[in-house]
């Protein structure tokens, strides 16, 4: 009988005891070893982020440009324009939250730890920077729409698989031995009781924020659609659910579409709606990724800065993208971005990873449910044309 592997979900919370005990028991050589495991594996996550965004948002772009008219200029906007509100929202609200919640970090009170140096580090450097592969991907992927290049398209569909099959197959399966080895190290270096309990109220701020933020959705979307925004919430539950026990939100698009049916959207609206929002509006992720960053922002006691934020949540619109379908995508894709616009570290990076994996699924419920929302409103516009349209040919 074949024994099934356990989730991502719960190979993560095995790394974090794991690594709890091993930063207690294990000894000196051990701890160099992990962290010297980590050091690798950062440099690999700093070389694979840009194949992750070339990879996968090339033809992303050109999958979404094969449609057109005025319902999917309006969809897209929506959905970009909700992803970055949704930033904004959260940078303002998360902060307001965790800067009296966490008051002046751990870094005042810690005392002075043991030090477990890696035995070496192997660099990877990337083939190209973040931002260079964003405009590469813009400009191949409208090349590919504008062009018809069906062969191109064909090429960098086959390289899409090339980088999801890596993150499957390698990425997402050592990822939870790199984040015991950052739980060891805070634990033998005495670092770990002072984290712990800031990640635990960042995490539960961010639960408070994403509700609060579909709420909004559906309040606007029942305001401009004419409709009960809390019955069409509450019917996108079963969606919300799925999402957020499957932590995809392609593999939930058939739950998504029939719940938004179910709210009374027309079927060709529910039909473009959903599918392409299932990749482009990620307003959870975007929440997520925004009060993680600020957590521990506040966790070392610093101070989340606007313009800061500002590039970090333009950029991660775009690169966002690229994580459906992918475990942890958004996080994973992210990493140079939080790095060039916020200055983290790799242990700042690797603690932002833990808190986000572990709470994975949240904002994919978040970005699909709010779909639903953005499907009542483009069906609203819908109608008017509609309307407009009988009027003429009458």
């Amino acid at each position: 009988m074949k024994i099934k592997k356990p989730g991502l979900l719960l190979q993560i919370a095995a790394a974090i005891v794991t690594g709890i005990a091993a930063g207690m028991f294990f000894p000196d050589f051990c701890i160099r070893t992990l962290n010297t495991f980590r050091e690798i594996f950062g440099q690999f996550i700093r070389f694979i982020v840009p194949m992750i965004v070339i990879g996968l948002v090339t033809p992303a772009i050109a999958d979404t440009g094969k449609s057109a008219g005025r319902m999917l200029l309006l969809t897209m906007a929506l959905a970009v324009g909700s992803t970055v509100l949704s930033g904004y929202m959260t940078y303002f609200a998360s902060g307001t939250i965790l800067s009296s919640w966490i008051s002046g970090g751990f870094s005042g009170g810690m005392v002075a730890g043991r030090e477990f140096p890696a035995y070496f580090t192997l660099k990877i450097p990337p083939m190209v920077d973040v931002v260079t592969s964003l405009v590469f991907s813009f400009m191949v992927g409208l090349g590919i729409v504008a062009m018809k290049a069906e062969r191109i398209a064909g090429v960098f569909s086959e390289f899409r698989g090339i980088v999801t099959v890596t993150i499957e197959k390698a990425f997402v399966p050592l990822l939870p031995l790199y984040i015991l080895s950052v739980i060891a190290d805070l634990t033998a270096c005495g670092k770990l009781k002072s984290v712990a309990e800031p990640c635990v109220k960042v995490m539960i701020t961010c639960v408070i924020v994403t509700v609060s933020l579909l709420v909004l959705q559906y309040v606007i979307a029942g305001i401009v659609a004419r409709r009960n925004p809390f019955k069409a919430l509450w019917n996108m539950m079963p969606a919300y659910l799925t999402g957020w026990g499957c932590c995809s939100s392609a593999a939930t698009i058939p739950v998504t579409l029939r719940q938004t049916l179910a709210n009374g959207v027309s079927k060709e609206t529910a039909e473009l709606v959903i599918p392409l929002c299932s990749s482009v509006h990620l307003a959870g992720s975007m929440s997520n990724m925004v009060s993680y960053a600020i957590g521990v922002i506040f966790l070392y006691g610093g101070t989340p800065d606007l313009g800061a934020f500002t590039e970090y949540i333009m950029m991660l619109t775009v690169i966002a993208v690229a994580s459906p379908g992918v475990p942890g995508g958004v996080v994973l894709a992210s990493a140079s971005i939080v790095e060039s616009a916020l200055g983290f570290t790799p242990e700042r990076y690797a603690l932002m990873v833990a808190m986000y994996m572990a709470l994975d699924g949240m904002g994919t419920a978040c970005n699909l449910t709010g779909d639903g929302a953005l499907a009542m409103i483009v069906d609203r516009f819908r109608e008017g044309e509609i309307s407009e349209e009988s009027q003429v040919a009458i």
